[in-house]
């Protein structure tokens, strides 16, 4: 198998996991959270922001411990053996041609704020972003982390700037109320749609292998993106609670930024937004791509995918990827699927696959991080109740693929018995 050598370093990474989870969300979802438990959205995303660090931290060790291209996928793998690994592996590569389409049609509600668009045009424009997508994956993902650094002091510093301009002060933040009469069902309803902006962190152990030292910098990497994102998230839902903007119709933080700065919101939001959204959609290209080739490499999916061009890039992989995400745009296009529908599916896979790291964890590392292993479970059980039926679409995708995969097992050994008979 080619070697992948890591070009990337702390702050690089970092700038990768705040961008990944900023993306398409952090002017979208607040708006989201609020309609859907009101004042209690705050409590939804601080809670939200506490409970996925233990998860952040469990992920960040394992990434650095056992660093390949798989990423959870290979750390059940270890710890399960090869059909629940593979079963990990293939549910996330199934979701993220699911995902990616919802990041993309999030994006374009930022387009939509600026150049209103529909219908097969739109779609046009969502299959060009995926031309862009090859042509920044096509050189390594170093530079694209560059990039999204910068993207990601951009969109802190208006967050900022936001807060700046309203005057906002401790006496206007009494005007939330909060915790009387809150409701814990809406909070977890929140928390079950909040959860979307934290999708990523297991993106960033597919590239594990292309930081220059994982075992060093991944913990700290994944702890600042956390930690900068959780502030965003909360900073961005206590500005539109503040400003009290509508948040039925349209895009609430457009609003929000024109009344606070007198103007330009949809330019300003919807640039960053749809940088945002880019760079989400980047890396999970990024991290299913390895996948494929990682793959590839052990047998599981063709050979064809386990060549590296000379960026050291899976660049077949990397074509494949695009094209299954191409296919969804049209056919989700075609049926009339919804975002919240979208979001809510990727959600429930994720979940699973979250869960089923953190029992690896148990296993694969010592017995000091049991604590934050049981933390992180305990989490993504309480969201796969929140989630409710939308966990059914994740429960089948595995009750398919697992069968599958044990079949692929038990004929490859057969295979190989008769040939040593």
């Amino acid at each position: 198998m080619d070697q992948v050598k890591g070009t990337i370093g702390r702050w690089q990474g970092a700038g990768l996991m705040a961008t990944t989870l900023l993306g398409t969300g952090v002017f979208i979802l607040p708006q989201m959270t609020i309609a859907t438990a009101g004042n209690d959205a705050l409590i939804a995303w601080l809670l939200l922001t506490l409970a996925i660090i233990p998860v952040a931290l469990v992920f960040g060790r394992l990434a650095g411990a056992f660093p390949h291209a798989a990423g959870p996928a290979y750390f059940v793998e270890k710890a399960f053996g090869r059909t629940a690994g593979r079963t990990i592996g293939l549910i996330f590569l199934l979701v993220v041609p699911l995902g990616a389409l919802a990041a993309i049609l999030m994006t374009f509600q930022f387009v939509d704020a600026m150049v209103p668009i529909s219908g097969w045009s739109q779609v046009v424009m969502q299959l060009g972003l995926l031309i862009v997508l090859f042509f920044l994956n096509f050189r390594g993902i170093h530079v694209s982390a560059k990039l999204q650094f910068v993207l990601t002091i951009a969109i802190v510093s208006v967050v900022v700037l936001m807060f700046g301009a309203g005057g906002l002060n401790l006496h206007k933040l009494e005007s939330i109320s909060l915790g009387t009469t809150s409701d814990a069902g809406l909070i977890m309803a929140a928390a079950g749609i909040a959860f979307w902006s934290f999708l990523g962190i297991e993106a960033m152990t597919h590239l594990a292998n292309d930081f220059k030292d994982p075992k060093k910098d991944m913990i700290p990497a994944m702890m600042i993106g956390i930690v900068l994102v959780g502030v965003v998230y909360i900073a961005c839902t206590g500005l539109l609670l503040l400003t009290q903007v509508e948040t039925g119709t349209g895009l609430a933080m457009v609003t929000s930024f024109d009344n606070l700065l007198g103007g330009y919101g949809a330019q300003v939001i919807g640039i960053l937004g749809i940088a945002g959204g880019l760079a989400t959609v980047n890396v999970y290209t990024a991290s299913v791509s390895r996948l494929v080739w990682s793959f590839s490499c052990e047998g599981i999916l063709p050979r064809y995918f386990s060549s590296l061009n000379r960026h050291q890039v899976p660049v077949r992989s990397l074509f494949a990827v695009l094209f299954a995400m191409a296919l969804v745009i049209v056919l989700t296009y075609v049926s009339g699927q919804e975002l919240e529908h979208l979001i809510a599916w990727t959600n429930g896979v994720f979940v699973i696959i979250y869960l089923m790291a953190m029992l690896a964890a148990a296993k694969l590392l010592s017995k000091r991080y049991l604590p934050l292993v049981a933390m992180g479970s305990l989490f993504c059980i309480m969201l796969g109740f929140a989630l409710g039926w939308s966990m059914l679409y994740a429960g089948l995708m595995t009750l398919v693929v697992a069968p599958i995969l044990w079949w692929q097992k038990n004929h490859l050994s057969r295979k190989q018995l008769l040939q040593t008979a």
